[in-house]
């Protein structure tokens, strides 16, 4: 809930107004399990509260640990399907890749979430539940959007989650730390834009609109085209980051002609470009482009005016990393 909700909440319970910032703060700083741990609220208001509410947190049901240090957390919805989440420590910093939907409708044909289909929104308490009950979750530096799921065809339970992650009341989490993915769903980029100052990636994978049409058929209703048009006409000067995600893959779009034409499409916008590998994924024609050439790539298009890295790749031994998320309840490592 957010502090007008629990205003509302706690006055229609009886509690004073007051309360409403006790609560909050129990939840979003604290982050208590039930209400009985909230102490500074009396046991007649504490029962008043237990007989309407729950926390709404619910624990993890399996974990597996990467050797790299990567864990894959398995978490239950509360309309009964399974989601994962990923947490990834790197030095000082830690990031947490949640999912905003259980599957996805999106079919990119490299990702096995999107092979899997689509069987529902998230709602802001499923998209939170994985931060709330995560053991790991007072370490977090950051939380990316990029888990299972397009965000953009949540952006109703997306933009509520991040508003509580970056109210003052919540968590209050700078929105620096916090990016949201899409392959460019329009509808919902535009209001995100609009109500969040999070930063953006773009999965992109292609130039060309034929053929990341081939690779991704949401290209057909969410066209390049039009969504790079809406990035130039937006004001990218303040300190939000516009990046565009490119798995690369071998002989589809790892030539000279693609990275001229990357240059060509990015050029008047700043932005970074993330190289990412692709992860063999079964049933696919689909191959990883070598290292020489990913570096090759890097530095044209770094030499070409957008600066671009080649992310790690983590938690593969998991199928925790990229496009290697599914539903599929695995056993504990």
């Amino acid at each position: 809930m957010t502090l007008e909700e629990l205003k509302a909440a706690v006055s229609e319970t009886g509690l004073p107004a007051f309360a409403a910032k006790q609560v909050a703060r129990w939840i979003y700083v604290q982050h208590v399990c039930s209400i009985d741990e909230m102490t500074n609220i009396s046991l007649k208001n504490r029962e008043a509260l237990k007989a309407h509410f729950t926390i709404g947190c619910t624990p993890y049901t399996d974990c597996q640990c990467s050797t790299d240090g990567t864990k894959k957390y398995l978490f239950p919805t509360r309309d009964g399907q399974l989601v994962e989440s990923v947490y990834i420590p790197d030095g000082e910093r830690a990031t947490l890749c949640v999912s905003s939907q259980a599957g996805c409708r999106m079919g990119c044909r490299f990702c096995m979430t999107g092979r899997q289909g689509f069987q529902g929104n998230l709602s802001a308490t499923d998209i939170l539940n994985q931060i709330y009950s995560l053991p790991e979750q007072d370490t977090l530096t950051n939380v990316v959007f990029m888990g299972q799921g397009e965000p953009m065809d949540n952006i109703d339970e997306v933009l509520r989650a991040t508003q509580l992650l970056t109210a003052d009341y919540g968590y209050a989490w700078s929105p620096k730390r916090i990016t949201v993915s899409t392959v460019g769903v329009q509808k919902g980029l535009i209001r995100f834009l609009e109500k969040s100052d999070c930063h953006l990636a773009i999965s992109l994978h292609n130039p060309f609109p034929e053929e990341r049409l081939e690779m991704m058929p949401a290209e057909k209703a969410y066209g390049m085209q039009e969504f790079i048009s809406l990035l130039r006409e937006f004001d990218w000067t303040h300190q939000r980051r516009l990046s565009f995600e490119y798995i690369v893959f071998d002989r589809l779009n790892d030539s000279p002609r693609h990275a001229k034409e990357l240059v060509r499409l990015l050029s008047p916008l700043e932005c970074r470009v993330n190289l990412i590998r692709f992860h063999q994924i079964p049933d696919t024609p689909y191959k990883g482009s070598s290292e020489e050439t990913m570096i090759w790539l890097r530095d044209y298009l770094t030499q070409h005016g957008a600066t671009t890295t080649i992310r790690a790749s983590r938690g593969q031994d998991i199928y925790a990393a990229c496009g290697l998320l599914h539903n599929k309840k695995t056993s504990k490592a």
